[in-house]
């Protein structure tokens, strides 16, 4: 297997199609099991990996790829100097919020910090809080090199 980093058209995720049950099992029940108490921190930069793959450009092309990905619909809601606020809703965010397992958005928060990082091209790290009356996850990505 090769280390070079090979990176792909977003738009080749609307090749993908798959059902969220399956997917949900595995990183919901399966990898925090094999990755064991780091589960969170591991799933945060395998997010940030993903988004180093694939070709992104532009906030519209992470706006797709959370789509397409089937983590729901992202939405820039605000932008300060230092800091971008989204928001995350969709029916899929609400399923995962009522599983009768613990979720979180670690793997998204880390994709979508690198995709700006990307972007920007300015360090920045992303903290999600959950809003599980309303049924939504704030990301706040916060630049750390201004």
């Amino acid at each position: 297997m090769s280390n070079e980093h090979e990176s792909m058209s977003v738009s080749l995720l609307d090749k993908l199609h798959t059902s969220g049950a399956g997917y949900d099992v595995l990183r919901y029940i399966g990898l925090p099991e094999v990755l064991g108490t780091e589960s969170s921190t591991l799933l945060y930069f395998m997010g940030k990996n993903i988004a180093r793959k694939l070709e992104i450009q532009s906030i519209t092309d992470i706006i797709f790829a959370f789509d397409k990905l089937g983590w729901g619909n992202l939405e820039l809601v605000k932008e300060k100097k230092k800091e971008l606020i989204f928001q995350l809703m969709a029916d899929s965010v609400v399923y995962r919020l009522n599983a009768p397992f613990e979720t979180d958005f670690r793997l998204e928060a880390g994709f979508l910090a690198e995709a700006i990082q990307i972007i920007k091209e300015i360090p920045c790290e992303c903290i999600e809080e959950i809003h599980k009356k309303v049924h939504q996850v704030e990301f706040s990505i916060v630049f750390t090199d201004y």
